[in-house]
C-alpha cells in the first residue's frame, strides 16, 4: 500500500495543508480517506480529477467532508465525457442528506446520488476494492469511524476524529501505520470525547502495539512540535507529524 498526505491540518486549512485527506493506493486502486476544506485542490497534483475508485469519510464535520461539494461539481457538470458514472462513497448514516442541504440548490434532490454511490458505514467489516476494511464507531460530538484497511499481510490505521478510547486501541492492533489525529495540546486543552493530544496519541500507539504513528489533524494554533515531543515519551516506535505530499510505502 501508498499512503499519500494529501492534507493535514485540523479544524481549517493552515497556509501549508488543507483539512484532511489521505490517498491509499494499492494494485491500481486509489481510495481516498476524508476531503475536508482544500482538500481537492491538492488532491490534483496526486492522481487525476475522475481517477479516484472510491471515498470514505469518518465523519461529517466540514474539516472531513466539505470539498465534496467541489467534487459534486467536478462529476456533475463535466462538459468533456459528460456527467461521470457514480463514484462510491463510505459515511455515517445521513451523508447524502448532509451534502445535499450542503450544497443547497443541487438541481435535483437526487442529484448527489447520481454522481455518488453511498454506503452507510456501521462497524463492521467489508471490502473496498483490493482493500479489507474494519470500521468502529470512535468518541466525537457526531457518528464518526476510525479505519483500519488491510491488504497483502500490511495495515493501514486512521482514527478519524476520537478522543482517548479502547475502541481505537482494538482497531490500531499491531498495525504497520497508525495514522492519528492529534488536535489537542497535553496540559492545555481537557474536552473528553472530542480530540486527542500528542500524549494521548503515542499512548494509544504503545498500546496497540503500533510499528509506525504519524500524528495529524493538527490545527494551525496547535504546536506540532510539542505534540511531537509529548508522543515520543511514551511511544518508543518511529514518530513522525503528517505533511502534504509526504507518502509512506506500507
Amino acid at each position: 500500500m501508498k499512503l499519500t498526505v494529501v492534507g493535514c491540518s485540523g479544524s481549517f486549512p493552515s497556509a501549508e495543508s488543507a483539512c484532511s485527506s489521505y490517498l491509499v493506493e494499492a494494485d491500481g486502486f486509489r481510495l481516498l480517506l476524508d476531503m475536508g476544506n482544500g482538500a481537492l485542490g491538492e488532491l490534483q497534483r496526486h492522481c487525476g480529477l475522475y481517477d479516484l475508485d472510491a471515498i470514505f469519510l469518518s465523519h461529517l464535520h466540514a474539516d472531513h467532508c466539505i470539498d465534496m461539494l467541489a467534487y459534486f461539481v467536478a462529476r456533475y457538470y463535466r462538459h468533456d465525457g459528460g456527467r461521470c458514472d457514480p463514484i462510491p462513497v463510505y459515511g455515517p448514516e445521513g451523508t447524502e442528506q448532509r451534502l445535499t442541504t450542503a450544497y443547497d440548490d443541487v438541481p435535483s434532490a437526487s442529484s448527489m446520488s447520481e454522481v455518488f454511490d453511498f454506503h452507510t458505514v456501521k462497524p463492521s467489516t467489508f471490502e473496498i476494492g483490493p482493500f479489507t476494511v474494519h470500521t468502529e464507531r470512535v468518541r466525537h460530538p457526531v457518528e464518526a469511524y476510525g479505519i483500519r484497511i488491510e491488504h497483502a499481510g500490511k495495515s493501514l490505521t486512521y482514527s478519524g476524529d476520537t478522543g482517548v478510547t479502547e475502541t481505537l486501541d482494538g482497531l490500531a492492533r499491531d498495525t504497520d501505520l497508525f495514522l492519528c489525529e492529534a488536535a489537542f495540546t497535553h496540559g492545555k486543552e481537557n474536552i473528553p470525547d472530542l480530540h486527542l493530544n500528542g500524549r494521548e496519541a503515542g499512548e494509544t500507539a504503545a498500546r496497540a502495539r503500533a510499528r509506525r504513528l504519524v500524528l495529524t489533524h493538527i490545527p494551525p494554533w496547535t504546536d506540532p512540535e510539542a505534540n511531537l515531543r509529548d508522543a515520543r515519551e511514551v511511544f518508543t516506535g518511529p514518530v513522525d507529524l503528517a505533511a502534504p505530499r509526504v507518502t509512506y510505502e506500507i
